[in-house]
């Protein structure tokens, strides 16, 4: 669900990005830049979530405890950061993308626009590494793969779909529904790191608490996030 929700909103920017050139009558001049940015992204991706997984092999017992615990306290603080800047961005993303695309190829393209492209999709995928690397748990990498895998493949074929009109779908809903998830995950997260830092000398008070700091944390920032979600009108104008 997490990389559904993530690479979803890259192949949104993405749209965007080519639609704009589209309009402009730019896309075949330019497409390739925004097609190298992404690749570049992709490849800056999987090398941070190599690095990761490399790291934490390197590492036993409290070293790791406190490694995996910090990085499942920091995924939480990230993935309900992303939930709440998407909702805040909703309005202007579509304005503030014309506007870089149109600087970019006022430029010159090429780089300018492969940077565009770039850091949007980058910003989705290493926040993807990090979740996918605190989600692997006991289950191992095969689960993990697996799942990300198929939220990849739909989040494509949902973007594709979007942006050739031949899918009408309720951008609302759908960002209402997948924040909500995204902030129960955040909050398991939650109770999965101070676990770990209880258990590297944290002490056992700090386990307890887990639990109830995570229902409060879910409780609160999901109605918050409900009673602020707006309809992303901003995406779904310039597609």
């Amino acid at each position: 669900m997490i990389i559904l929700r993530e690479a979803f909103e890259a192949s949104l920017v993405l749209g965007l990005v080519f639609a704009f050139l589209n309009r402009i009558d730019q896309r075949e001049r330019h497409g390739g830049a925004v097609w190298k940015g992404t690749a570049w992204a992709v490849a800056l991706s999987v090398a941070a979530g190599a690095l990761l997984f490399a790291t934490v092999g390197e590492l036993h017992g409290t070293a790791e405890q406190v490694y995996e615990g910090s990085a499942m306290l920091l995924a939480a603080v990230v993935l309900t950061w992303m939930v709440f800047w998407m909702r805040r961005q909703a309005k202007t993303i579509g304005g503030a993308l014309r506007t870089q695309v149109g600087d970019a190829v006022a430029s010159g393209g090429g780089m300018a626009l492969a940077l565009v492209a770039f850091v949007a999709v980058a910003r989705e995928g290493l926040e993807s590494a990090l979740f996918l690397f605190v989600s692997v748990g006991d289950e191992g990498i095969v689960q993990t793969a697996l799942g990300g895998t198929l939220g990849l493949l739909a989040a494509i074929a949902l973007g594709v779909a979007f942006y050739r009109g031949s899918l009408k779908l309720d951008l609302h809903r759908f960002f209402l529904v997948t924040g909500i998830l995204v902030i129960a995950f955040a909050a398991y997260l939650l109770v999965g790191g101070m676990h770990e830092l209880g258990e590297a000398g944290g002490g056992e008070a700090l386990e307890l608490a887990g639990p109830a700091v995570a229902i409060a944390f879910a409780g609160v920032c999901g109605w918050l996030y409900v009673r602020g979600a707006r309809t992303p009108a901003g995406v779904r104008e310039a597609a």
